[in-house]
C-alpha cells in the first residue's frame, strides 16, 4: 500500500464543519476541504439513517466535477429522538428548546461516511450509530448557561460532547466517539486504506 505520504492524488473534505476538519486533521494526512452545495433538507417518509446516507453520498458526488481526479469525503449526522429529528437548532431560542426535549431521554446519533473514488466512481459508505442519554435533572438554569458559554448552534441536539455538552450527558455508547462529533474517523481509517492510503 502507499503511505499517505506518497499519495499525489488529492484528498478533499467534502464539508464547511470546522469540527469535521479538525477531526481529518488528526490522521495527518493532506487534505482540502470545499463546502458542497446541496439540499439537506429530509424527504417524505425518510428514515433519519437514510437521510444521513443520502446526504453523505450528495455531498462527496457534488464535488466530483471540481474534482474529477480525488477521493472525496463526505459526511453527515441525523439524530432521532423517537419519531423526533434533532436538526441542527441554528438559535438559541430552538436549542433551549431542544436540550428540554431531550432531558432524560435516549437519542440516537446517525453519522453516514462516504468516500468516493471520483477517478473510478467506487464508492463506500458505512453509518456509525451512537447512542447519548442525557441528564434528567439539568435545571433551565443551566441549559441557560450552558448555551451562553458554548453557543452549540451548529450542532444536532445542542450539545457538544467534546465541549462543556458532557456535563449534560449521563452516558454514550458507540463504536466511534469521533462519528458523534461529526467525522468517524475509525472507518475513515479504513476506507482510506481501501484506496492505498495508510494514516501511518
Amino acid at each position: 500500500m502507499l503511505k499517505a505520504q506518497s499519495v499525489t492524488r488529492k484528498i478533499v473534505l467534502g464539508s464547511s464543519s470546522i469540527y469535521r476538519k479538525e477531526l481529518l486533521q488528526r490522521l495527518q494526512i493532506p487534505f482540502e476541504t470545499a463546502a458542497p452545495e446541496i439540499d439537506e433538507s429530509p424527504l417524505q417518509y425518510e428514515k433519519p439513517q437514510q437521510t444521513a446516507v443520502r446526504l453523505a453520498e450528495l455531498k462527496a458526488r457534488s464535488l466530483v466535477q471540481f474534482y474529477p481526479q480525488a477521493l472525496i469525503i463526505g459526511s453527515d449526522q441525523v439524530a432521532s429522538l423517537g419519531k423526533h429529528r434533532l436538526g441542527k437548532p441554528l438559535n438559541y431560542s430552538n436549542a433551549t428548546e431542544q436540550l428540554k426535549l431531550v432531558r432524560g431521554q435516549e437519542v440516537l446519533f446517525f453519522t453516514a461516511l462516504c468516500l468516493l473514488n471520483s477517478i473510478t466512481n467506487r464508492l463506500q459508505l458505512r453509518v456509525i450509530t451512537n447512542c447519548v442519554k442525557f441528564r434528567n435533572n439539568y435545571s433551565d438554569q443551566q441549559i441557560h448557561h450552558y448555551l451562553s458559554k458554548e453557543q452549540p448552534f451548529q450542532c444536532a441536539g445542542s450539545a457538544k460532547s467534546e465541549g462543556l455538552g458532557i456535563a449534560l450527558i449521563e452516558r454514550m455508547t458507540g463504536d466511534d466517539p469521533n462519528a458523534l462529533i461529526g467525522l468517524p474517523l475509525i472507518a475513515l481509517v479504513d476506507m482510506l486504506a481501501e484506496e492505498g492510503v495508510e494514516a501511518l
